[in-house]
């Protein structure tokens, strides 16, 4: 029945680092404690006598670990681990702590300290966001460790391609050992010492964020290490709302990035059976911002997340005491990383109607397993192909020719667009101006592939998302791991100008594909210097200058083939021969690439229009977005029977219309025509659910201090309600009735305690 669940599905859960509190007892299903500290014993104790599974999480780049910096864990320094950059500088997160080579020392460190946590009852582990920064690799553990890894003398990765891209693999491959043996390590504990099964998992940002902030980290490697259970995906209002250019303007693009993010990590473990929770934040890292601003930015998260239907499970808020607790806008301060400090004018604790909101939504991401899904308008099954090698290659060397402002100012000037509302024309215009700036200078081009903007992906991405088009990313190592992989997609766009595959049997399995049907649209010029890095395709008897040379030739075209779509077997494949970072530069180049989508797509069989919405239909929900800058400024109107689930008080409504930039979910009544009772709303966790023709009862927990708000579809008219709590004192229930849907709308003030309610007709 609809949100009444067992907390073992494990459907919702948040992290903390605080004790148990009342305000912010949002009855998930399980908590991650967070830290490894003297303290954690007590603090999973607590929350396991709240009646929570616990986890427990730790950082394994970063984190409190001066023990082991300073010498006392085992008798020697180790600050000469930290991440170096190349003017010798550690790489921090705050004060004092930095981020960490993974070194094996490392490790067995991580392992020991851990095992404290499952003596203390932890179900399972969580080691979180394993991190080797792109300006790092120059410190003397890196040193040794590629001299061990390679068998050769360490190479500055700023010195060639090459160099580059094998200190970037070899970060990654770091990481990867780290988590595979500590998932060893602590699985092996548990099962000797109290013969029970820890579960073991990776929270981590998404590849795409990872690829645009230039953090190396092991994405698709993490499914090759058997004794990982599944991962977060960490995604919020802090990585979705990174600015991008489309149409020659750089902003923030909040859902349309969230949207990309949260579905490159449903592919990540689609077909693999393991476990993904998406996270959504309700605040964030910085704390300069609003109410406003965090509640406007977390609903485009949660939208876009629910658009991805074969993950339903959710970390549904990291640090809940910093949301409920804290007061914003605040001067950010570092610490270990950022971190509220003065309180900046008109500071507030969270306002009541977005506290009641969290509670709501906390509850509804516990009933998002819903068979029946689809998105609503004809569009093909579309798809993008990123690696994790688009990781290594975001720098080039120093020999490598860029304008003599170089990146970092590039960056700077891109920020500085980013436009405030009373001056969004005039910032949209430098912008552009900037723009065809960088279009007439190869070295300025350069730089801009390489800049914070990430153009080369999002070249590919923002004009299809931005008509309607919920193209989805697709992870390119996947193909090799699933020959079933590829076949619920029609339509694919790939380019090797930002990635390369690491071997030539992803070409087979796309020729397969797209003799069988298939779309591929290959867009790329050739002039990624990262072609020339020694590898498969140009090693060898039969040498192609780039990878896409050898995909030509696997689909019987020439080494260059103009510009056109090409017939091959059942399907086709077309060829477009632009830089994708170019696509981003105007209006004009976004336009001739969909041009190109669009001919593809309709020579295949699949035409699509255009729209400025996405709605998804997930069982009884329509989650729905209606976008800025696409094909129209027109608002979507949606008529119905429908519950306004985002609303305070499950607002019951027969039109919904929303406007640019604006989203809802909603809960559609046509959907349960033939079920009497129902329930469709709660901010409330509901234990319990029976209903008669006469009368109903049910049991419900809330977190502390929220008027708590259920609506119920009931077979007859309310007549009297009443409830009790725990110690069976009354409570004060309110009770109004919607004729139009069936449906009560209960109200009562929670202290978080148990309240009995039984309603009568």
């Amino acid at each position: 029945m609809a949100y009444i669940r067992n907390r073992t599905e494990l459907l919702t859960g948040c992290q903390e680092s605080k004790e148990w509190s009342p305000e912010i007892d949002l009855q998930y299903d399980f908590v991650i404690v967070y830290g490894i500290d003297d303290q954690m014993p007590e603090r999973i104790q607590k929350f396991r006598e709240k009646g929570y599974i616990v986890h427990v999480m730790t950082g394994c780049a970063w984190g409190e670990y001066q023990d082991y910096l300073n010498g006392k864990w085992d008798g020697r320094t180790h600050w000469d681990e930290s991440q170096t950059d190349r003017e010798g500088n550690p790489i921090l997160h705050g004060i004092e702590v930095p981020y960490l080579v993974p070194s094996v020392s490392f490790s067995n460190y991580l392992s020991k300290r851990l095992e404290a946590a499952i003596d203390a009852g932890a179900e399972a582990i969580h080691l979180e966001e394993p991190e080797f920064w792109d300006n790092g690799g120059y410190s003397e553990a890196f040193k040794q460790e590629y001299r061990l890894f390679y068998g050769e003398e360490w190479i500055a990765p700023h010195t060639s391609l090459e160099a580059r891209y094998r200190s970037s693999r070899l970060k990654v491959w770091l990481y990867r050992r780290l988590i595979s043996r500590v998932s060893e390590s602590v699985k092996e504990y548990g099962m000797k010492q109290y013969g029970k099964r820890i579960a073991f998992y990776v929270p981590t940002h998404s590849l795409i964020n990872y690829t645009q902030w230039k953090i190396l980290s092991p994405e698709a490697t993490l499914l090759d290490i058997p004794t990982v259970d599944g991962y977060i995906a960490q995604i919020w209002t802090g990585t979705s709302r990174t600015a991008n250019v489309y149409a020659g303007k750089y902003e923030e693009r909040t859902f349309e990035t969230a949207f990309l993010e949260y579905g490159v990590m449903q592919e990540l473990v689609r077909t693999t059976g393991r476990k993904m929770w998406f996270l959504h934040d309700p605040v964030e890292d910085f704390p300069e911002y609003t109410w406003e601003d965090f509640r406007s930015n977390y609903l485009k998260t949660v939208a876009a997340s629910l658009m991805h239907p074969e993950v339903y499970t959710y970390e549904v808020c990291p640090w809940p005491t910093r949301v409920f607790h804290g007061i914003y806008p605040k001067k950010m301060e570092l610490k270990s990383g950022m971190a509220p400090g003065e309180e900046m004018e008109g500071a507030k604790r969270i306002p009541q109607s977005y506290a009641s909101l969290l509670s709501a939504i906390t509850q509804l991401l516990g009933d998002m397993e819903q068979k029946e899904n689809k998105f609503i308008g004809t569009f093909p099954k579309t798809g993008i192909f990123i690696s994790d090698s688009a990781l290594y290659q975001r720098t080039f060397p120093d020999e490598f020719s860029s304008s003599k402002e170089g990146v970092e100012e590039l960056n700077s000037k891109l920020l500085s667009l980013l436009p405030k509302s009373e001056e969004q024309e005039i910032q949209a215009e430098k912008s552009r101006t900037l723009m065809r700036e960088i279009g007439c200078n190869k070295a300025r081009f350069y730089d801009y592939i390489a800049s914070a903007a990430f153009p080369q992906f999002f070249g590919l991405a923002m004009p299809l998302i931005k008509c309607g088009v919920p193209a989805r990313p697709v992870q390119l190592e996947n193909i090799k791991k699933d020959p079933d992989y590829l076949n619920m997609y029609q339509l694919l766009i790939l380019s090797y100008e930002y990635m390369k595959p690491n071997s030539p049997d992803f070409h087979f399995a796309l020729s397969e594909w797209v003799q069988n049907g298939g779309a591929l649209l290959y867009v790329g010029d050739g002039s990624d210097p990262y072609h020339g890095v020694p590898s498969w395709w140009n090693t060898g008897k039969k040498k192609d200058k780039t990878p896409a040379e050898h995909l030509f030739r696997s689909m019987g075209l020439p080494y260059s083939p103009c510009d056109g779509i090409y017939p091959y077997g059942k399907g086709y494949i077309a060829v477009y021969s632009v830089s994708p970072a170019s696509i981003t530069l105007s209006e004009k180049a976004a336009q001739q690439y969909r041009d190109r989508v669009h001919q593809l797509a309709a020579t295949a069989g699949y035409p699509f229009a255009d729209q400025n919405f996405f709605c998804m239909h997930r069982g009884p929900y329509r989650i729905v977005n209606v976008m800025k800058e696409s094909v129209s400024e027109a608002p979507l109107s949606l008529k119905g029977l429908y519950c306004d689930l985002l609303t305070t008080d499950f607002s019951i409504v027969t039109e919904k219309t929303l406007f640019p930039g604006e989203n809802s979910i909603l809960f559609d009544f046509s959907e349960i025509e033939k079920e009497k009772s129902k329930i469709i709303g709660t901010s409330a966790r509901i234990f319990s659910f029976s209903c008669t023709e006469r009368e109903a009862s049910l049991t419900a927990k809330a977190a502390g201090g929220i008027t708590a708000k259920i609506r119920i579809r009931l077979p007859f008219p309310v007549q009297n309600v009443k409830a009790t709590d725990d110690k069976d004192q009354n409570v004060d229930v309110c009770c109004k009735w919607d004729t139009q849907s069936r449906s009560a709308l209960l109200s009562y003030k929670s202290k978080n305690q148990i309240v009995k309610i039984r309603i009568l007709s």
